[in-house]
């Protein structure tokens, strides 16, 4: 894995070269020498949820339990490439689940956040891959997901609506039921 990380960070270094110059940047200039490693690492770092596995990151800490009440874990920070500008989006995930005989280690679903977020994404498919991961890996009588996200590439660029937040929520099992989700909004409401 190792050589291929090496050989990554070397075309993200001639790519990220090759664009200074093509907007016009002296790469040769003290501020921009080393902004080609730099830039290569924080791509690496930022698309590291490739290398993850999110099934197995819940698997690792799956416990019998019988809890057959709502699990929530609310405001993990998250933060996501668009992977139409591969500009920045980031805000909060917030989970929750029904047991049906397992639990999970609670900062397993943080990395499993993390898993997805660290790869060139949309939100909309972001908050479906966290909800059916906990589903297809726990079978919890259902879970819910909802995300809320600044995107830069509407804030910086195009529209620029530096205020807007976009969410997204999807939801099965027993959050099927309006009573459920309203149960799960009201607990992230109340901080």
């Amino acid at each position: 894995m190792l050589q291929d990380t090496e050989k990554a960070k070397e075309m993200l270094m001639h790519s990220c070269h090759d664009m200074l110059s093509a907007i016009g940047e002296d790469v040769n200039r003290e501020g921009l020498v080393k902004t080609p490693d730099r830039v290569a690492r924080a791509v690496l770092e930022a698309t590291a949820g490739y290398k993850e596995n999110p099934e197995a990151i819940l698997r690792g800490a799956m416990f019998k339990e019988d809890y057959k009440q709502m699990v929530i874990v609310k405001d993990i920070d998250f933060y996501s490439l668009c992977e139409h500008h591969m500009l920045p989006f980031f805000g909060k995930v917030h989970v929750a689940y029904i047991p049906n005989g397992y639990i999970t280690g609670l900062s397993k679903i943080a990395r499993v956040v993390d898993a997805f977020s660290r790869r060139l994404q949309v939100q909309e498919r972001l908050t479906l891959q966290i909800k059916e991961c906990i589903q297809n890996t726990l079978n919890p009588l259902g879970a819910m997901v909802v995300v809320e996200a600044q995107h830069l590439c509407m804030q910086m660029r195009g529209i620029k609506k530096q205020n807007s937040i976009t969410t997204t929520s999807d939801f099965c099992g027993a959050f099927n039921q309006a009573k459920t989700r309203e149960e799960f909004m009201n607990l992230l409401r109340n901080k």
